[in-house]
């Protein structure tokens, strides 16, 4: 079985301050920590395990500047086999359709059954990355896949729907599939295994490559714009009611009280 997982490098963005950029179209990032998108991770780690499992190759690939190696690198340390970097000028601000469009032009060229990716990236969480991968390929998708087995040419798989419910169902592969964290426990890379793989090959294409023009891609290419960016108002202080339970309880309902919640 032939995998293509399409991986991203982005800020850690857990207990960073956020700084809008002098654009205020993007943060400032200088200062951030950069990783393998989280549920890019979950899709790496199980691309692996179904390799492990059924045999074949597991392919990465990623779309961004020289720094974005790093996170193929990661890849091919936790056991991919190949690595696709798309790093071109051209490819640069785009959009959710724009970045499709180019990773579809360079998954055009390669086998593959079975195409994953993170349910959504943890920079801008739009999600719509895998779903535009595969109107584009004209192959079927599902999202937010919870649980895969792969019986053949068939992918059986559980995806997270709204209000806590979720689906099973069997689609034919090729396919390509979006995967939710906690599908599996991704193993840890050690810096020895990253050194280990610091001279493998990794292959480097541009548009002119895949046979897409700077007007195609980036956000030249791109479908929506980011106008304005602006961090969200800061919350309103909480109060905290100290003394004994009888004390806090009858402060406690004075608050309801005075906001007409007793009735």
């Amino acid at each position: 079985m032939d995998i293509i997982v399409c991986v991203k490098r982005v800020p850690d963005l857990a207990e960073a301050d956020i700084v809008i950029d002098r654009s205020q179209r993007d943060i400032e990032k200088d200062d951030l920590v950069f990783d393998i998108n989280e549920w890019d991770n979950y899709a790496l780690e199980e691309a692996v395990l179904l390799k492990e499992k059924l045999g074949g190759t597991v392919t990465t690939i990623t779309l961004g500047d020289e720094d974005a190696e790093e996170v193929l690198r990661r890849a091919l340390a936790v056991g991919a086999d190949n690595a696709v970097h798309l790093d071109d000028a051209a490819f640069a601000g785009g959009d959710a359709y724009a970045t499709a469009k180019a990773l579809a032009a360079a998954i055009r060229e390669m086998p593959y059954d079975l195409v994953l990716a993170g349910a959504q990236a943890g920079d801008d969480g739009y999600g719509q990355v895998g779903a535009t991968l595969a109107e584009l390929l004209g192959i079927p998708h599902a999202t937010l896949v919870t649980s895969l087995e792969v019986d053949g040419k068939i992918a059986r798989v559980r995806r997270e729907l709204e209000a806590g419910l979720e689906e099973v169902m069997e689609l034919g592969l090729p396919a390509v599939l979006t995967i939710q964290t906690g599908i599996n426990e991704p193993r840890y890379v050690s810096i020895a295994g990253i050194r280990r793989v610091a001279r493998r090959e990794i292959d480097v294409r541009k548009a002119s490559d895949l046979g897409l023009s700077a007007a195609e891609v980036g956000a030249a290419g791109s479908k929506t714009e980011i106008e304005k960016l602006s961090l969200p108002p800061a919350a309103q202080k909480g109060d905290i009611l100290e003394g004994s339970t009888a004390v806090v309880a009858e402060k406690l309902a004075a608050i309801f009280a005075s906001k007409g919640w007793l009735g």
